[in-house]
């Protein structure tokens, strides 16, 4: 459909020099501004989308979407990362008679199922379905968070805690990555870098704070008062978070599988495994062979370094304290985004993430406190970049209307190198009796997820070297 031209006879009838200026201006703006897209369908019908133009890349509304999007994942990854302390815990006293790994279900069942909806939620996103599945979510995620302190059987907190509070974080993680790269483009990197900073605060401030109360007010009140917390940040996330372009239904249902033509999109999710193997591997090792000794384990990736500590001498409460270490390191994700803007996201994200690699492999060898101290600040600094970037090329590698089915796909993929992390990790520790070989394994897929991530650059750009 194309837009009728103006003409004299068109301006007949009105009155006034003012009125003619506001038609031929209005006029003017939807030659410009409409654009007649074909939209197939399953009716194959037509749809028409009214080109919105270029992200505005910052403004007050902008920066609105970005606050809300960090509060999400300070409520959510950074929420499910603290399991360490339900963890321990659960085995000193709730769950005496259950054994560490069964526990361990619960934590691996969250971090699961944080990713694996992400193939729904972003096709829904695309198709216009954002605000009630996210309230929806919200509301499942608060309510499990107070059941599950009225919780005191393996069987109620896993359905809570794992399914539940799994379950709710998958269904906002995905849109809310997606939602913020509607309102950046040249500014993508900075934007969604501040967004993951809300994980690597959750993650120090839930297990601080049941440091904390714990002690004082319990167990039953610690968790409510978490809960608390979470309708207060995802209440105002509610309000802030708006998408700015309109839904458009684009053919390939809810797994694309004609998005695995572009190779470099397929190499890109092989790498996305082979990294969460490495991130993850972590988790069944310490939960295995966690002490009452270890009062609190943060989040996956960073779980050896407790156990480490322990081993070589070093006290628990500064073992807790190197992973504030790591944790806090993390936090400094905006000059991530600013690199990334800058020399483009798998540029910086295959920088750093090979130091994650190369710390993995080392930190076992740490024989003292200020060794772990600077392994955990180098580990926790350099690890930021793939978790605040992974989703800047899903968005370039196609279209903005079909980037929530392809970031959904990309995580869905991934959560099954976090779900098989863990019991490589286990058996590795197991057969060697200690953490050299788990590191070398770690640090190794890790760097070789790094070649896989320069090999999607190079299918996707045509050349060896080049800004993406």
């Amino acid at each position: 459909m194309s837009e009728k031209p103006l003409s004299v006879e068109s301006l007949q009838g009105i009155d006034s020099v003012s009125e003619i200026s506001q038609v031929l201006s209005y006029g003017r703006q939807k030659t410009r501004a409409v654009v007649d897209v074909e939209i197939p369908d399953e009716q194959a019908s037509q749809k028409h989308v009214r080109h919105l133009g270029d992200a505005p890349d910052g403004g007050l509304r902008a920066w609105f979407v970005v606050l809300g999007a960090a509060l999400v994942m300070f409520s959510t990854l950074g929420f499910i990362l603290s399991w360490g302390i339900f963890q321990a815990y659960y085995e000193e006293n709730l769950l005496l008679h259950t054994s560490p790994s069964t526990i361990a279900w619960i934590g691996s069942t969250q971090y699961a199922l944080a990713c694996l909806p992400s193939l729904a939620t972003g096709r829904m996103f695309d198709l216009g379905y954002f605000k009630i599945p996210f309230f929806a979510a919200t509301c499942v995620l608060v309510v499990c968070t107070f059941l599950t302190a009225e919780c005191t059987q393996f069987w109620q907190l896993f359905l809570t805690q794992g399914i539940g509070i799994g379950v709710g974080c998958g269904i906002m993680w995905n849109p809310v990555v997606v939602i913020v790269s509607h309102w950046f483009s040249k500014r993508r990197g900075l934007a969604l870098s501040l967004t993951t900073v809300g994980t690597a605060l959750g993650s120090i401030v839930f297990p601080i704070a049941a440091q904390n109360l714990i002690p004082s007010i319990g167990f039953k009140w610690t968790v409510r008062v978490f809960g608390l917390i979470l309708m207060a940040t995802l209440g105002t996330a509610n309000v802030l978070l708006k998408r700015r372009l309109p839904p458009v239904n684009v053919h390939g249902g809810l797994f694309n599988l004609k998005a695995f033509r572009n190779k470099a999109f397929t190499i890109y999710c092989i790498s996305g495994i082979m990294i969460l193997l490495g991130f993850y591997t972590g988790t069944t090792v310490v939960l295995t062979i966690v002490t009452p000794d270890i009062l609190v384990l943060v989040s996956s990736e960073l779980t050896y370094l407790s156990v480490s500590a322990v081993a070589i001498g070093v006290s628990k409460d500064f073992s807790f304290y190197i992973l504030a270490i790591a944790n806090a390191a993390s936090a400094l994700r905006m000059s991530f985004g600013l690199m990334s803007d800058k020399f483009g996201a798998i540029n910086t994200m295959a920088v750093f993430t090979t130091m994650t690699g190369i710390a993995t492999i080392t930190w076992p060898f740490a024989k003292n406190e200020s060794q772990l101290i600077t392994i955990a600040a180098i580990y926790g600094f350099s690890l930021g970049a793939y978790t605040s970037l992974y989703s800047a090329p899903l968005v370039a590698m196609g279209q903005m209307e079909d980037a929530g089915r392809r970031v959904g796909m990309f995580m869905s993929l991934i959560a099954f190198g976090g779900i098989a992390g863990p019991p490589i990790s286990g058996a590795i520790s197991t057969a060697t009796g200690g953490f050299v070989a788990a590191g070398y394994y770690s640090g190794g897929i890790i760097i070789f997820g790094v070649a896989l991530l320069l090999m999607a650059r190079y299918l996707h750009l045509g050349r060896l070297w080049g800004k993406f």
